[in-house]
């Protein structure tokens, strides 16, 4: 049996390294790490992305031989106000990365996007609805537009991960640090599930979709079973105290109200809603097709204690990914 050949871009940062430390457990499988292009853009309609993007030499080059090509690479700074870098990141690049693996004949391209597409709405799925909040979610939304927005002889898998957590990331220490503390709170009983990920999932969900026959065109990360409260009280390990629900509502509203137009304050108050009151997930395409997490509920406790003995949290980080900071969310 020939080995299968994987290419992943973005292999330096949050997600693209954990991809690779899970391929490197799987037999018959050759993997290769590919440098993503840098990109900029002021363009925001898919019409003229589609019409920018080209193959690059050295992409095609570097896809030779592939079967499978992951994007890994983007930016995920959800406070960024930079949008050009944003869109560029996350939807320019993408689509060049499309263009070269068609060009260099790849069977499937698995592109790493975000459920942050959806926003806030009732619940996430796999459907092409899009909802972006921030200068962040709205590249994320364009990144999936341009790659789903014509045929290919290619197949094109789109990956929304939840919000994914590990030692590494910034933000699982700021939320841990939270939760251990006595402003960790809910809304009402906090009940609500909340779509929350561990990054070692989230890789091997990620390589499985490299390998699955048939995968549809969206794939939502599945539930993990986490509640507000009960994610919280994993990484606080304490019970988070309980806000009246219409006054969590009404501070949420007031707050949005407060940041207005700008990204980094509206990317906090989802952060807080999220928190607070969770959000709804429907049944993803993995768990239909009976694929299953590696690591259960016992694996919050386990980050909690890694994160307690970590030092204190630097602030935010900019790692390269291939072309932006570490790709995660």
């Amino acid at each position: 049996m020939a080995a299968r050949r994987i290419a992943v871009l973005g292999g330096t940062g949050f997600v693209g390294s954990a991809v690779l430390r899970r391929l490197a457990d799987r037999p018959a499988t050759v993997v290769s790490t590919v440098r993503a292009p840098r990109c900029r853009t002021g363009h925001r309609r898919t019409a003229t992305l589609l019409s920018q993007a080209v193959a690059t030499a050295d992409l095609v080059m570097a896809f030779a031989d592939v079967d499978v090509v992951v994007n890994a690479a983007g930016c995920a700074d959800a406070a960024s106000t930079d949008a050009d870098m944003l869109v560029g990141a996350n939807a320019l690049m993408p689509l060049i990365v499309r263009r070269s693996a068609e060009m260099a004949g790849v069977r499937r391209l698995v592109h790493i996007s975000s459920a942050a597409v959806q926003g806030a709405c009732g619940m996430l799925d796999e459907t092409e609805r899009h909802a972006p909040f921030s200068p962040y979610s709205l590249s994320k939304c364009l990144g999936e537009r341009v790659l789903l927005a014509s045929a290919s002889g290619m197949e094109i898998v789109v990956y929304r991960p939840t919000s994914v957590h590990g030692v590494d990331r910034a933000i699982s220490r700021r939320i841990a640090a939270v939760a251990r503390s006595r402003m960790c709170s809910v809304a009402g009983r906090g009940a609500s599930p909340t779509p929350q990920a561990l990054l070692d999932n989230v890789a091997e969900a990620v390589c499985h979709l490299g390998e699955v026959a048939d995968p549809p065109a969206i794939v939502l990360h599945p539930w993990e079973g986490t509640t507000a409260s009960t994610f919280l009280g994993a990484l606080g390990g304490r019970r988070p105290r309980r806000v009246p629900w219409p006054l969590a509502k009404l501070a949420v509203r007031v707050a949005r109200t407060v940041a207005g137009r700008s990204s980094g304050l509206a990317a906090n108050v989802r952060r807080v809603e999220l928190m607070w009151f969770g959000q709804a997930q429907a049944e993803s395409w993995l768990t239909r097709q009976g694929w299953s997490i590696p690591i259960g509920l016992h694996g919050w406790s386990e980050l909690a204690e890694q994160l307690r003995n970590t030092s204190a949290d630097p602030g935010p980080r900019s790692r390269v990914s291939g072309t932006g900071r570490e790709n995660s969310d």
